[in-house]
């Protein structure tokens, strides 16, 4: 059974034999992720997603103890260290935790604790409470109080040797102070990026050209591993001190107090360590430190706790990759909360005025967050958030950030709800909210100002040169931003003018002449340029920008009409109230009431119209293919899924939708034929379970050709 099949069974439903094949995806999957994490510092998967995959492992291994793996990553610990340093076997293994993800898995763990140690509930039990730091994990070794060498986790095993990295960090001793230091020992903790450092060298970096980091996680790794130290030096590293390796002499009977020692020696210990004897009292302070997160000057990804007692410690041991004795309280790793500092009104291609969250930043789902959005201002009325909220974010995967509410208890004294404006922040013009069918106020206010507003204007022709539009070579939003700025292009129509228009410029000033171009480059551009002066008549109506017309929309409209002067030709005439023409318009499948007015609306706008005769004396529209209405598939709905090997899947689809057919990108009961290549997955699963037609690309094209 295939990776995607397989990982979509729950554990207890797999039996032994793909229970083996899923592990063994699981292992090949880990290791790449801690591959790619501890030694490329170049993460794949968010923590959310390799967390899943660790305890989906776990699941797995308890369910089938018989077929756990030589190379399970429940043995493993980080990554093999990198090739460009000395190795330095630790003294003591650097290991990792185990992880608690619910209050409830925090209860679990102290019943386990007393249940190993045969500790009564009546019985005291200390566990300390602290930060777990999201950096790089680092042992520094001391002999005579003098700073011998530094090195990293890496394997656990075996690490790094870093130490002239290391000197470079103020926050790490080269000497320890104090009388009480005993001859061998190994000061353990986390050099991290403080987080104020780390936007100051994204500014820097996004300022010279230089490549920004997406977490301070990222930034410190990729600091410490420079084979320059004095790259690392500038970087302002720090350093927490929480735990030691090897030592010649007991530190202290309990872990808080060892932990005070060393901080006794120069070493920052973090001040939010606290011990406590109740499982309330842990639970409080993990949501104590959650709700300062985003105001610490560090990342942190959760809580660690660990039984104080030392002797307690050493009794409890060691089982695989983690001590019996800690376990980490992860964050959810798709949401952080944070404060609300300002909202800002964006406005976009279709006149939408968007509010954005302009938030202390915050790192969410392995990236770090400034802005998120709260869609608009029916949003901003019904989770009613205010300027100054404590609020929380969530993103997940590569979606955008996004405020989910804000946290009532934390809310300031005397905050106001926010005032939506009633005009475009951009041109002035009235911003409306309009009334839908059923007479409810729309939840998005717009500007009114179309093509006169620049935001508008801009974001349109950024639309217009989109893949799925004009789709022309070298022309992205930067440049489009560029040129609007500059006042090279104000309207589509001008984008066609620009070879013309460069020339005109004096020497020096011309696309050629400037950085990151030349003349090769401008060249390209033009020549990129004049091969869209004929389109698709589909590409053409969608680059048009005309509100609730997406891809599909402007499909269905070029091949009712044919071609552009006949689609604008009945627009107009429906504009004026030729009732034939309108009711034309709305028999088309798949065309609403509001899809028509917004259509005919369009073309009813003088503006527009200058426009529209402007880019017509520069690009011709060509004409929509005519579809078989008699086809073997027309009017079926059909989804394409896995490998096609003789055609694209561009291809696939516009083949069958030019023989009528519908092609979606699910599968549901409405679906007619799946046609499933090599690979296929989940879809071809669920078209078998509704069963549905299913063909191969062979059959497809047979039955096309028939």
């Amino acid at each position: 059974m295939d990776r995607e099949r397989l990982r979509e069974k729950k554990v207890d439903q797999l039996d032994a034999t793909e229970a083996k094949q899923e592990l063994t995806y699981l292992a090949e999957e880990i290791a790449e992720a801690d591959r790619l994490y501890h030694t490329e510092d170049a993460p794949l998967l968010t923590d959310g997603q390799y967390d899943a995959l660790r305890r989906r492992n776990m699941a797995l291994e308890l369910r089938f103890p018989d077929l756990r793996r030589e190379d399970s990553p429940t043995k493993r610990v980080g990554g093999a260290p990198s090739e460009k340093f000395a190795k330095i076997t630790h003294a003591v293994p650097m290991l990792s935790l185990d992880n608690a993800f619910s209050d409830e898995d925090v209860a679990e763990f102290a019943k386990r604790v007393r249940r190993f140690l045969g500790i009564g509930i009546e019985e005291g039990l200390a566990i300390t409470a602290e930060p777990k730091i999201d950096g790089l994990s680092a042992s520094l070794r001391y002999e005579n109080g003098v700073l011998i060498y530094g090195v990293t986790r890496g394997d656990g095993s075996v690490g790094e040797d870093i130490t002239a990295n290391l000197k470079t960090i103020d926050a790490i001793p080269h000497k320890l102070k104090g009388q009480d230091i005993p001859a061998v020992v190994e000061v353990r903790g986390e050099v991290f990026f403080p987080r104020s450092e780390f936007l100051a060298l994204n500014k820097r970096q996004e300022e010279t050209g230089g490549k920004t980091f997406a977490n301070p996680r990222n930034a410190a790794a990729g600091s410490l591993r420079q084979l320059d130290a004095e790259i690392t030096r500038s970087r302002n590293l720090s350093f927490f001190a929480y735990a030691w390796g090897e030592v010649s002499e007991e530190l202290a009977p309990t872990q808080y107090d060892a932990v005070q020692r060393i901080a006794s020696w120069g070493f920052i210990v973090n001040d939010q360590m606290q011990r406590h004897e109740t499982i309330d009292g842990l639970l409080e302070h993990y949501a104590s430190i959650e709700a300062q997160r985003a105001l610490l000057d560090y990342d942190i990804d959760g809580v660690v706790y660990k039984v104080d007692r030392l002797d307690y410690q050493r009794r409890m041991g060691f089982v695989s990759r983690a001590p019996r004795w800690a376990i980490a309280h992860k964050f959810p790793a798709e949401k952080a909360k944070t404060i609300l500092k300002d909202i800002e009104i964006q406005v976009g291609r279709t006149g939408a005025l968007t509010p954005v969250a302009k938030l202390e930043p915050v790192t969410v789902g392995g990236v770090v967050v400034s802005n998120a959005t709260l869609h608009n201002e029916g949003e901003i009325e019904r989770k009613d958030v205010r300027i100054g909220d404590t609020v929380i974010v969530q993103r997940a995967g590569d979606v955008i950030p996004q405020v989910v509410g804000a946290v009532m208890e934390l809310r300031p004294e005397n905050t106001e709800p926010f005032v939506f404006p009633e005009t475009c922040p951009v041109c002035g013009s009235n911003a409306v909210r309009e009334k839908k069918e059923n007479g409810e106020l729309d939840a998005i206010r717009r500007c009114t100002g179309g093509l006169i507003c620049a935001a508008q204007a801009k974001e349109q022709l950024k639309h217009f040169v989109s893949r799925n539009a004009m789709d022309i070579d070298g022309l992205g939003e930067k440049q489009v931003s560029a040129f609007f700025e500059e006042g090279m292009i104000r309207n589509a129509a001008d984008i066609f003018q620009l070879s013309k228009i460069d020339k005109e410029k004096a020497r020096g000033d011309r696309l050629r002449d400037r950085d990151g171009w030349g003349a090769t480059s401008a060249r390209n551009l033009f020549n990129a340029i004049d091969e869209r002066r004929s389109v698709e008549l589909h590409r053409f109506v969608f680059a048009l920008g005309i509100r609730h017309v997406g891809e599909t929309t402007a499909k269905l409209l070029g091949r009712h009409y044919g071609s552009f002067p006949a689609l604008r030709e009945a627009m107009i005439k429906a504009g004026e109230g030729d009732s034939d023409t309108w009711q034309d318009l709305l028999d088309i499948d798949g065309i609403g009431a509001i899809v028509a007015r917004s259509v005919v609306d369009f073309f009813r706008e003088q503006h527009n119209e200058d426009v529209l005769d402007a880019l017509l004396a520069e690009v011709t529209p060509q004409e929509a293919e005519a579809v078989q209405s008699d086809s073997s598939v027309s009017g079926k709905t059909v989804v394409f899924t896995g490998s096609l090997e003789r055609l694209s899947r561009s291809e696939a689809k516009n083949q069958a939708e030019s023989l009528g057919a519908k092609v979606s990108g699910s599968v549901s009961k409405k679906t007619d034929i799946l046609v499933a290549g090599p690979g296929a997955g989940s879809k071809l699963k669920k078209a078998e379970e509704l069963e549905i037609t299913i063909m191969t690309e062979d059959e497809w094209i047979a039955l096309i050709a028939g």
